[in-house]
């Protein structure tokens, strides 16, 4: 069978970026290795559901440029699931569990354990005061199967545990921490079947992984301690176990692990900012992994070329906005401005810039101003401190050194000269407009920063700023006319 690797969220309301990480490096793994990758939806948790979780969860993956091949997809409105191997959701897959686990209960690798809730808390608490990491106490443990099925058949509540071996130690190869040991003293009774009938995250994750063909678990290192449970139960129903693979943890710029409650950690958090996906792709492809290279700007595919768990870190990477905002501005910089203009325009409708009715009207004039001052944008939300530089007529000077350069002597001179040559101009767009400042340079001899900043302040208000030509240009002559007007009358 060839390379098969899945990415197993549960829904839960929203893509984390670390599950983005994680479901790129399946994604590059598969690709690479002309594999298969699946999204299988663990849904098992019912106290955890949350409404449309899965269709946000995939609509995440489909604007990140993820997309599994075989799992559930969103059509028209609508869910559907294709590959062999399904159903991809586990909570439609109630039926495949049962079987296995009577099949480890009559082998002995399980049991019932009628323990109630009370009971274990007061297990958890007696633990607790001893210093103990709380787990099972294996009061169950070595009941009578028959005894057992009795009380079951009578309709005690009941889940079903995992025999875990107490001392024995575990050996096995991953493929980015190389070989690990651990012992399975440290692991409890693992619950595998819960009283409501749903399987646990446990049981679930290997049957299906075994039906599914997984050849490589590739997961967060969270997951690392519940490693030796799932080797157990691989031994005990008697299949192959995948490779491992244990990703390390995304750190905030503190080297702590990314916090829901103090970082931006949602996916959906850096589409409404406007970063561009490839940039954030691009990004969180480094965080954790180094190509061989020292190139930082590469595509999904010069990635995917390149990956290999070898070279993923065993410590964590660290999530630096700030590192992201120069990538994603070295993407806008290079992005095609039409793409730009429609990721602008409902930024400036919801700011009230511009009005919804007249989007269409206003495109190509926004996307003069998005190439003029794309270079400076971190991501396109902040198209909105740029736009209102050229709505209005009238210049507002608010700068002690703004104020002292509009008020030298030469400036009156320099817009009355400035504002007759653009009064007759007949063409009115960047290269017009710069041999009309050389005309003008020429005729009074005004240079240098005498020409070009106290013209800036009479037409923007401000010293320094985008092309002073193309910012010309876009606010057209009538604007510029009564800008420069206004402020020979008002500061001048």
């Amino acid at each position: 069978m060839s390379n098969r690797v899945r990415f197993a969220p549960s829904p839960t309301g929203y893509v984390h970026v670390g599950s983005l990480r994680t479901a790129l490096y399946d994604y590059m793994f598969a690709r690479k290795h002309d594999g298969k990758y699946v999204l299988r939806i663990e849904d098992t948790d019912r106290t955890r559901l949350v409404d449309d979780a899965i269709e946000n969860l995939i609509n995440a993956f489909e604007w990140a440029g993820i997309m599994h091949d075989e799992g559930p997809f969103f059509e028209e409105g609508k869910m559907v699931q294709r590959g062999d191997y399904g159903s991809y959701i586990q909570s439609e897959r109630l039926d495949t569990y049962r079987p296995y686990v009577d099949q480890l209960l009559e082998s002995g690798h399980a049991y019932y354990c009628f323990c109630s809730k009370e009971r274990l808390d007061e297990v958890r608490a007696k633990n607790k005061e001893k210093g103990i990491i709380s787990g099972y106490d294996g009061h169950c443990r070595d009941g009578s199967l028959e005894e057992a099925k009795k009380r079951v058949a009578a309709g005690e509540s009941y889940v079903v545990r995992l025999k875990m071996p107490e001392d024995r130690e575990l050996v096995f190869e991953d493929m980015v921490r190389g070989t690990v040991k651990m012992n399975t003293a440290d692991s409890d009774d693992q619950v595998l079947l819960k009283a409501d009938g749903f399987p646990t995250y446990h049981m679930a994750v290997v049957v299906d992984d075994h039906l599914m063909g997984i050849t490589h678990m590739i997961r967060g290192e969270e997951w690392l301690p519940s490693t030796p449970k799932q080797i157990i139960l691989y031994e005990a129903l008697g299949w192959p176990q995948p490779k491992y693979a244990h990703l390390p943890n995304i750190l905030n710029t503190e080297k702590k692990k990314l916090s829901k409650r103090h970082d931006s950690v949602a996916v959906e958090d850096f589409k409404k900012k406007g970063y561009l996906p490839e940039a954030l792709i691009n990004f969180l492809a480094l965080v954790g992994w180094s190509p061989e290279g020292e190139e930082e700007i590469m595509t999904l595919e010069e990635m995917t070329k390149q990956f290999s768990f070898e070279r993923v870190s065993k410590s964590g990477g660290v999530f630096d906005v700030q590192k992201l905002n120069w990538m994603n501005n070295q993407y806008i910089k290079n992005a095609d401005d039409d793409r730009l203009t429609d990721l602008a325009m409902p930024y400036l409708v919801e700011s009230g810039i511009i009005n919804e009715d007249g989007l269409e009207g206003h495109f190509d004039w926004v996307k003069k101003i998005v190439s003029l001052v794309k270079e400076k944008l971190e991501y396109m939300a902040q198209i909105t401190d740029y736009v209102p530089l050229f709505i209005g007529d009238v210049v507002e000077i608010t700068d002690d050194s703004a104020m002292e350069m509009i008020k030298l002597d030469h400036v009156p001179t320099l817009i009355d000269a400035l504002v007759g040559k653009f009064e007759s101009a007949e063409a009115f767009d960047a290269p017009s407009v710069k041999k009309l400042f050389k005309e003008v340079q020429k005729e009074t001899g005004i240079k240098g920063k005498n020409l070009f900043m106290c013209t800036r302040i009479a037409v923007t208000g401000q010293e320094h700023g985008s092309d002073l030509m193309e910012t010309i240009a876009i606010l057209g002559k009538d604007n510029v006319v009564k800008r420069m007007t206004s402020v020979k009358e008002n500061y001048c």
